[in-house]
C-alpha cells in the first residue's frame, strides 16, 4: 500500500524560491513559520500571534527590537552617508573604530566585517600568519560559525564527543584535522594537547562563556590559567565574544574576568540586528593585516565597515556608555527568570538545572549543575524540546532546540520575566502528568 502525497499542499507549506525555505539552517523550527513584525519585545508572525522573543536572533537583539536611537542613526546614515564607495575610508568607520577601542580592554586596532563567522575565520587566519603554526584548539561544543577550520565537534552526539565530528559535509577533512578538541573547565585536557603536539598550536579559540551549548561558565581560575597557558607556549589566545561581546558587560566578559586576550572577536548584538561585527587586538598583533608594516594577512570584503552597520554600531555603544543601568538592569531581569523558573521545576520535582548569567538563561533537564560537555550528554532532550515548544505555544519564543539559551533585552520587563515564569508553571504542570520530563 502506497501513500499519496499532495505535493501541491507540501510546497505551498515553505517558500519556493527559498531553498530548504529557510536561509540558514537552523531557522526551521516548525510554527510560528513566519515573523511578519517586531516592536520592542515582541514579533508577530503572520497569522497575527503574538510571541515575547527570548530568541532574540540568536543573541543579536540586544537593546529591544527597533531601538529608536539604533534606527535613527541608521537612517541618518542612509541620508548623509555615502552608500558604499570601496576605496579608501569613511567617518563611520573610523569613529566605529574609535568606539570599539574605547570599550574592549585588550584591543587598540580592529577591522570591521559583517559576520561574527568572518571576523573568526580573519581571526585564525591572523594568528597562523603571526605564529606560523598550524593548528588550532576549540572546545567541544564550542560554535565560532560556519568557517571550516572550526566547524567540528558543535553539538556532538554521545558516540561523536571528542571524536571528528564535522558539522556540515562538504568540508575538506585535512581542514578539519588541524583542529583539536579539549574540554570546557578542564585546563588539563587543553594541557594534553599542547604536550602531543609541541609548538605546532597557533591558537586556541574559546566562547569565555560557552553559550552555543546554554550557559557553561567558567570555574573559578580557569580563563586565568588558560591565558598562563597560551602564554607559556607562544600560542595566541583567541576570545570569541560574538554572543557574550556588549550583552554582558560593554568591554564583554573579559571587562568581568579580566583576561585579557591576543585576539577578540565581536559581532551578533553590537549592531542590535544590524550586520556588523569585527576581529581586534593589539597594534602588534593587528599589524599582520597592514601591508606597510609587512603583514601579509588579507582581509577583504565590499560590505566591511558599510555605513548603515557602522552606524548602527556606533549608537549601540553610545547608548550602552550613557546607560550603565541597563547591564544592572538586565542582570537583574535574568536573574528573576532564573530563579523563578528553578523555583517551578523544583516545585514539580523536575530534574533541571537553570544556568545562565546576566540577561541569558538556559534549562538544562540534569539532576545537577552542568560545568562541561560531558555533564550535557546526559541531558534530555525530548524533554527540553517539549518544554520549549510548550512555551512557543504560549506566545513566549524559546528556540526548541536542546541547551540553546534564551536572551533578555532591554526592552524586557519585571511583567514579562512573571509571565513567563507563570506559563513554564502551566507547561511544566502539563508535561509532568503526561510523563514527558524527568523527575528527581
Amino acid at each position: 500500500m502506497t501513500t499519496e502525497v499532495n505535493t501541491a499542499q507540501v510546497r505551498s507549506a515553505v517558500p519556493p524560491a527559498v531553498a530548504s525555505g529557510v536561509n540558514s539552517s537552523t531557522r526551521s523550527n516548525g510554527a510560528p513559520l513566519m515573523i511578519s513584525s517586531v516592536d520592542g519585545a515582541y514579533v508577530t508572525d503572520s497569522d497575527g500571534k503574538r510571541y515575547l522573543d527570548y530568541h532574540a536572533a540568536f543573541g543579536a537583539i540586544l537593546l529591544g527590537h527597533k531601538a529608536p536611537q539604533v534606527d535613527r542613526a541608521v537612517i541618518d546614515a542612509i541620508h548623509n552617508e555615502p552608500d558604499l564607495t570601496g576605496w579608501g575610508t569613511s567617518r563611520l568607520e573610523t569613529q566605529l573604530a574609535e568606539s570599539l577601542v574605547a570599550a574592549l580592554p585588550s584591543v587598540e586596532q580592529v577591522t570591521t566585517v559583517t559576520t561574527g563567522s568572518e571576523a573568526v575565520a580573519y581571526a585564525l587566519r591572523i594568528a597562523r600568519a603571526s605564529t606560523d603554526r598550524r593548528l588550532i584548539i576549540k572546545i567541544q561544543g564550542g560554535f565560532h560559525g560556519w568557517s571550516d577550520s572550526v566547524a567540528r565537534n558543535v553539538i556532538s552526539a554521545p558516540d561523536r564527543v571528542y571524536q571528528m565530528d564535522p558539522l556540515s559535509a562538504g568540508i575538506l577533512p585535512e581542514a578539519l584535522e588541524a583542529t583539536l578538541v579539549a574540554e570546557w573547565n578542564d585546563i588539563e585536557s587543553m594541557r594534553e594537547l599542547f604536550v602531543r603536539h609541541p609548538e605546532q598550536i597557533a591558537a586556541v579559540i574559546v566562547e569565555p562563556i560557552p553559550h552555543n551549548v546554554g550557559a557553561l561558565l567558567p570555574e573559578p581560575g580557569y580563563l586565568e590559567q588558560l591565558r598562563k597557558l597560551t602564554l607559556e607556549h607562544g600560542t595566541m589566545l583567541i576570545l570569541d565574544e560574538v554572543i557574550t561581546g556588549f550583552r554582558h558587560a560593554l568591554g564583554g566578559y573579559q571587562e568581568l574576568s579580566g583576561v585579557a586576550a591576543d585576539l577578540t572577536t565581536f559581532g551578533k548584538s553590537l549592531g542590535n540586528g544590524y550586520a556588523v561585527a569585527g576581529v581586534g587586538g593589539s597594534a602588534a598583533v593587528m599589524s599582520a593585516v597592514d601591508p606597510a608594516a609587512g603583514g601579509k594577512v588579507a582581509i577583504m570584503g565590499t560590505f566591511n565597515g558599510n555605513p548603515v552597520a557602522c552606524a548602527a554600531g556606533i549608537a549601540t555603544i553610545d547608548y550602552l556608555r550613557s546607560h550603565p543601568e541597563f547591564y544592572t538592569r538586565t542582570h537583574a531581569l535574568g536573574s528573576r527568570a532564573r530563579t523563578g523558573l528553578q523555583g517551578v521545576f523544583d516545585d514539580a520535582g523536575v530534574a533541571a538545572s537553570v544556568q545562565g548569567f546576566g540577561g541569558t538563561f538556559t534549562t538544562y533537564f540534569l539532576p545537577a549543575r552542568a560545568t562541561g560537555y560531558r555533564d550535557l550528554l546526559a541531558n534530555d532532550a525530548a524533554a527540553s524540546r517539549a518544554f520549549h515548544r510548550g512555551m512557543v505555544e504560549r506566545g513566549f519564543l524559546m528556540l526548541p532546540i536542546p541547551m540553546k539559551r534564551m536572551h533578555i533585552s532591554g526592552a524586557f520587563t519585571e511583567a514579562d520575566i512573571d509571565a513567563t515564569v507563570e506559563a513554564a508553571a502551566d507547561v511544566v504542570s502539563q508535561l509532568v502528568a503526561q510523563g514527558q520530563l524527568p523527575l528527581r
